[in-house]
């Protein structure tokens, strides 16, 4: 491929799209990703690392956009970025496999932040979601594998791209000036899975989503970028993936909306610890008893190695990227669905340090979401397997699940009118006449 082939071919797969020519099932599941957004970015508002970007950073710019969950306000970019980093706190938040990261963090909070500034309706807000859920996505297919081996998370990466993207549809930039939005996300694009287990980690979904909506909107003001940024010399696939680009991948995709094949967590943690947590609960159900348990083996795939093995966490944080961790607490019956389960003081607890150090994970080659836990208990071995990346077919079931998570996670914040006139504004948000209605039930509940 020569010029600008990838990315007009990229840019074009997105650009024109319209909700009449989105699939029923694919604008259902944005509809989740949204609710399931707000919910994770409500709890997330109250905790430390918000409170550090509101201290910091939001509140010594003060301005008209909304920040989820909080009185105070900020500016367009640093709303985006705050609401972003407060989304992914909990780690509890949608994933994607061909994206290899999370894509409503860095794409929701990008476009509410705009959205509300534009006064956008909820049909283009809508549309805009789909947009940059599956140009982010795509580019996954084209560069993904080797892209987040090297040690790049996709969230922060890829997100930023797709954050351009989302704000770029809703702005409804020219083809020249999208490319010029992708070129400027390009440049920016950072994040490394290094930084899991610490702040870091939501903070590249925060500056994902604000330098992906800069880039939007230098780009509608006529400022430029190397609109091949990702195929081009020195550009984003060759310095970011090994120049690793798989056309055949892309082209294999065809016209399937990959938002469908979204994931959503029930479990407050990393999504490849959730196999083993399914796994080990399974067996703590059939009847196994903790004081029998000798040790226990967690079989995963080599994927887990750099991502969520921290074998001695010391912080509920380091828990929800620790395999052995993970898996104890599941053994020993803890709430994983609970974000407050997730504590310091959790992790340094005698009861699960002792579960945690009998617990050894052994990596195979194998899919990223499947996993078997084999347990010697009483001179037995009793094993269960689990594989979690299937995504859901009954849209129904996954709606109720999400929504009672949703409540579970607003309704301490916003209280329960709010909370229940949220849900009713998601759940029909492509008739809203403003996405500003939406945003002001986030307002954090008055207490007394």
């Amino acid at each position: 491929m020569k010029g600008l082939e990838v990315t007009k071919a990229l840019v074009e797969s997105v650009a024109d799209l319209r909700l009449d020519a989105v699939p029923e099932a694919a604008r259902a599941v944005a509809r989740h990703c949204v609710l399931d957004w707000f919910g994770c970015a409500l709890a997330g508002s109250r905790e430390p690392l918000s409170e550090i970007l509101v201290g910091e950073i939001a509140a010594r710019e003060p301005g008209e956009s909304t920040l989820v969950g909080r009185a105070e306000r900020s500016t367009l970019l640093t709303a985006a970025l705050v609401n972003g980093a407060m989304s992914h706190a909990l780690d509890f938040d949608d994933t994607h496999w061909t994206m290899n990261g999370h894509p409503s963090v860095p794409v929701v909070p990008a476009l509410l932040a705009l959205a509300e500034h534009e006064g956008s309706d909820g049909r283009a807000f809508l549309t805009a979601v789909v947009s940059g859920i599956e140009f982010e996505c795509r580019l996954g297919a084209l560069i993904g594998g080797p892209h987040y081996a090297a040690g790049f998370h996709a969230t922060g990466t890829l997100g930023t791209f797709g954050a351009a993207a989302a704000a770029s549809h809703l702005l409804g930039l020219d083809m020249d000036a999208w490319c010029n939005a992708i070129g400027l996300a390009g440049t920016q694009a950072a994040g490394l899975k290094s930084g899991f287990g610490t702040m870091a980690k939501p903070l590249h979904a925060g500056r994902a989503a604000s330098n992906g909506l800069l880039a939007a909107l230098l780009a509608r003001g006529g400022f430029t970028g190397n609109p091949a940024i990702i195929e081009t010399a020195q550009g984003f696939a060759a310095t970011h993936a090994g120049g690793a680009i798989d056309r055949d991948r892309l082209a294999r995709v065809g016209d399937r909306f990959l938002i469908t094949e979204t994931l959503f967590k029930y479990h407050a943690s990393c999504y490849l610890t959730h196999a083993p947590i399914e796994a080990a609960s399974s067996l703590r159900a059939d009847g196994l008893q903790v004081d029998d348990i000798e040790s226990v083996e967690v079989r995963g795939s080599t994927t887990c190695v750099g991502v969520c093995d921290i074998e001695e966490p010391m912080t509920g944080l380091q828990g929800k990227f620790s395999l052995r961790a993970t898996t104890a607490m599941a053994l020993l019956g803890d709430d994983t669905s609970d974000p407050a389960t997730f504590s310091d003081e959790r992790m340094g607890d005698r009861e699960l340090l002792a579960m945690r150090d009998r617990v050894v994970f052994t990596p195979e080659p194998g899919p990223a979401t499947r996993a078997t836990v084999v347990v010697r208990a009483n001179g037995r071995e009793l094993s269960a397997e689990a594989d979690t990346g299937q995504p859901a077919n009954d849209l129904d079931g996954q709606w109720a699940k999400l929504s009672a998570k949703f409540f579970a996670l607003a309704k301490p914040i916003v209280g329960s009118e709010s909370a229940d006139a949220l849900h009713s504004a998601v759940s029909g948000v492509e008739d809203l006449h403003s996405v500003r209605d939406l945003i002001a039930l986030t307002r954090p509940a008055v207490r007394a």
